[in-house]
């Protein structure tokens, strides 16, 4: 993915609207940036339309061609209060319910909701650490399980003569 995120990159070079950009987040200089844009995974895409500050994870494709759309049809001011003019009919629609609503109570609501999201996102870490070390121990009781007894089933099998045994009775048919 690099060479097509690079030459998206050159594509863009000289662009006013779209900057595209990369952080390592493995560096000193990287990590604080990863963190605070919530990215646990690699490659994680990002992208920002303003006003949003927060930025949204790019599901779409990984190569040139995807990319390239995506920044061409995709890349651009958000529909907003303050510019109304770029908003679509629907994103009206879905806009107007907020817009008599005043500022202070819209931002507490977001707020409200941050937090909520925050929390959840907490309960779920803690879950999935829970889960991660219950996994780890049943894993590890598996494979000491396995050492134990495998070698004894290869013993037991190789005991189970594969021909009866010549001095044995053959079986009768009689009743």
């Amino acid at each position: 993915m690099a060479p097509d995120w690079e030459e998206l990159g050159e594509t863009y070079e000289n662009s006013k609207k779209v900057l595209i950009g990369d952080v390592d987040c493995t560096t000193d200089g990287g990590k604080p940036v990863c963190e605070r844009f919530g990215v646990q995974g690699y490659p994680t895409l990002k992208y920002f339309n303003p006003p949003d500050t927060e930025g949204e994870k790019y599901e779409g494709g990984r190569e040139l061609k995807d990319l390239k759309k995506f920044a061409k049809t995709q890349l651009k001011p958000a529909c907003t209060v303050d510019n109304i003019a770029k908003c679509s009919k629907k994103d009206k629609e879905m806009l107007e319910p907020y817009m008599n609503t005043p500022p202070e109570q819209l931002q507490k609501s977001v707020d409200d909701m941050k937090a909520q999201l925050a929390e959840s996102q907490k309960g779920h870490d803690a879950l999935m650490e829970e889960l991660q070390a219950k996994f780890k121990a049943s894993d590890e009781a598996n494979k000491a399980l396995q050492e134990e007894l495998k070698p004894k089933i290869k013993w037991m099998k190789a005991a189970i003569p594969s021909k009866p045994a010549a001095d044995a009775a053959p079986a009768k048919d009689e009743v």
